[in-house]
Parts: structure tokens; sequence; C-alpha cells
């Protein structure tokens, strides 16, 4: 019992410091996504308006333009990470995530449908893009309710909704008019440009509506992780096990692909690289949210300033690493081990 005490306070502490170097990274390159611009600002300058005392322009390039921006980069990242990290741990397998089990592909397919169609913009794409991410979870469910083999059965096809998705967003794309298509093209590359308060104050709604859901999947899918007959055995039932975590997932994904596109493979990557640096089995989800946020912020300081003169949707970035990122998880894996 003591040794067993042991190792759960060192999980723990390893998980406080963790959480807490990721916090200041996440300071770190926040207050650097503020400096950087067309219109620079000096740390002391930084300091100076965030503290109220800068001039109309600073507080205006900082407040308006610049801190909604890295508030939503830090907000959806964190968002995308706890989704990632439900998913990869209800399936138990690192491959899971709404960008291949076809959520974010459902999503955004009833996002375009909602701009291209019926000419709809605003909070209400929120809806749209929760009911088409919903559907599909739903779908995939039915699919692979037994969730043999590691949840393969799942994802194979969320691969296929994928690519339905994908041919459905395609044809829409080329029936629109050349204005509403650049419109829907550039939601679905995944931007945070020009990104209102209002969008983060209901992002971060829906995240802090979650809260209670996470902490009791935080409690169950550890459980879930020895098996259904052990956990049933615990008293948790695994049906309420999936309707949390999908919920959860889904909604976390939709919230953010309403406001900012389909960022791709912060969902995959940041569970994986928690995982890695907390140095055990646990499920991680403040973990993974704290890495989500971190790869989406250092993904827009990127996406602005790699090239000079010339500022790229974020999801391109994005998407170029984790492409990477998933060809280094296939050759590094073994078989079903993956």
């Amino acid at each position: 019992m003591s040794a067993l005490l042991a190792v759960r306070r060192s999980a723990a502490r390893r998980r406080t410091q963790v959480i807490a170097v990721l916090a200041v990274v996440i300071v770190g390159a926040v207050a650097l996504s503020l400096s950087l611009g067309d219109y620079p600002l000096a740390p002391d300058r930084l300091w100076l308006t965030l503290t109220g005392s800068g001039t109309r322009v600073e507080q205006y390039v900082v407040f308006q333009v610049r801190a909604p921006r890295a508030a939503m980069a830090v907000v959806a990242g964190a968002a995308l990470g706890v989704a990632g990290a439900l998913l990869q741990s209800f399936l138990g397998n690192p491959l899971a995530s709404p960008d291949l089990l076809g959520i974010s592909g459902g999503s955004g397919l009833a996002a375009v449908t909602a701009i291209l169609v019926l000419g709809t913009t605003g909070p209400v794409l929120i809806l749209f893009a929760f009911g088409g991410g919903l559907l599909v979870a739903l779908l995939l469910l039915l699919a692979g309710r037994h969730l043999r083999d590691g949840g393969f059965r799942l994802i194979l096809a969320g691969i296929g909704v994928s690519f339905l998705a994908t041919a459905l967003i395609n044809l829409m794309m080329v029936r629109a008019k050349i204005e509403e298509a650049r419109t829907a093209l550039l939601w679905l590359t995944g931007s945070l440009a020009s990104t209102p308060w209002w969008q983060v104050l209901t992002v971060t709604a829906v995240v802090l509506a979650l809260v209670p859901a996470l902490v009791l999947a935080g409690r169950w899918l550890p459980l879930t992780q020895l098996g259904h007959a052990t956990a049933s055995g615990l008293g948790v039932t695994p049906s309420s096990v999936r309707l949390v975590v999908v919920t959860a997932a889904v909604l976390l994904t939709a919230a953010t692909c309403a406001f900012v596109g389909p960022i791709s493979f912060i969902a995959l990557c940041a569970p994986a690289i928690a995982r890695a640096v907390l140095g055990h089995g646990a499920v991680g989800l403040a973990a993974s949210g704290a890495v989500g946020a971190v790869l989406l912020v250092a993904a827009d300081l990127v996406a602005q300033f790699a090239i000079p003169g010339l500022s790229l949707p974020v999801g391109i970035v994005t998407g170029a690493v984790g492409a990477i990122f998933l060809l280094w998880l296939l050759a590094t894996s073994k078989g079903r081990q993956l």
C-alpha cells in the first residue's frame, strides 16, 4: 500500500510540475504574440499597456487586435487537446482524434452547408457544426459498438466518413459563387485572423460548461481502461462513460470548428505529447489541454511571422506539422501496438 501511495504521489507531483511548466510556456508565447506585428511593442511598453498605462493606439492594438487572437488560440488549442485525449483514452488508441474519426469532417460539412447553402454566419454556425459532429459520432459508435482491436474498426469507419464529407464539401465549393467559396475555403483551412471577443467568450463558455463532464470523465476513464467487466464491477457503467466522453469531445470540437475552422492534428498530437511528458499511462486531460494550447499558439506565431510579409492561415502550419507527426507515429509503432 505504501508503494502504491508513493507511486500516486510521484505521478501527481510530476503532473503538477508539467502543467506549471506548460502554463509558463503559454504565458511566454502569448506575450510574444502580443508584442510582435506591424506595430511592435517592447516588453516594457507591453507591460504598461496591459496595466492600463499605454497609449490609445497601443491599447487598441493589444486588446482589440492581438489579444482576442491569442486568447482564441489558447482556448481552442486546449479544447482540441482535451477532445483528443478523451477519444484516445476511451478507445485505447493514439490514432483516435476528431480529425481521423470524421467528427471534424462532419462539423465542417454541416458548417459549409450553412455558409454556402443557407447563407448562415455568426453564432448559429456552432449549432450546425455541433449537429454535424454529433451525427457522425453516433454513426461511428454504431459502426464500432464492440470496440474491438483497439477501436480500429471505428477509425476505419471515421476515415471513410472523412472522405465522404470532403467529397460533398468539394461538390458544394465548385458550385458556389467565388466570394462564398473563398469564405468557406478560409474557414475550412482554419484561421485565427479577425477573431472578435464574442467568439472567444462563446468557446470559453462551452469549455467551462463542460468542466463537470470532464471531471467525471477523468475519474471514469482510468477504470474503463481496465476493461468493461472490471469497470462495471467498480460501479462505472460503460454506456454512461461513452455518452459523457463522446458528447464532450464532439461539443469541444464543434465549438472550435464553428469559429476557427477544423484546425487539424492538434487533437491528435497534444495527447501523445502529454503522455510522453507525464511519463505514465494516465488520461492527462489537463496536460493535453495545456499542450494543445501551446501547440496552437506556437503554430499561429509561425503562421504569422515565419515568412516575412505573408500571413498564413494557422491550419496550414498545424496540418504540415501534424502530418509529419503522424508519419513518425506510424513509423515508430509496431503492428497492433499503434
